[in-house]
């Protein structure tokens, strides 16, 4: 885990039936840092919201809050 992370998302996949909506994603947001999550219509952006807000379950993949893994 990065140190200064306070949330950090590993390998995460969301898999719908056969369709793929999320893919591996690994990101990591750092303390007092902005980021923004831009694409087409269709590419995942709500999927992983959702993923990262504990909305929905990850096929695969983990989810750290301040170092806490969330994921289930």
């Amino acid at each position: 885990m990065n140190a200064g992370a306070i949330l950090e998302a590993a390998g995460l996949t969301k898999e719908f039936g056969g369709f793929v909506a999320v893919n591996n994603v690994n990101l990591t947001v750092e303390r007092g840092s902005v980021h923004a999550l831009i694409g087409p219509n269709g590419a995942g952006k709500t999927t992983l919201f959702n993923l990262l807000t504990k909305f929905l379950q990850p096929t695969r993949g983990a989810i750290r809050y301040q170092g806490r893994d969330i994921t289930r």
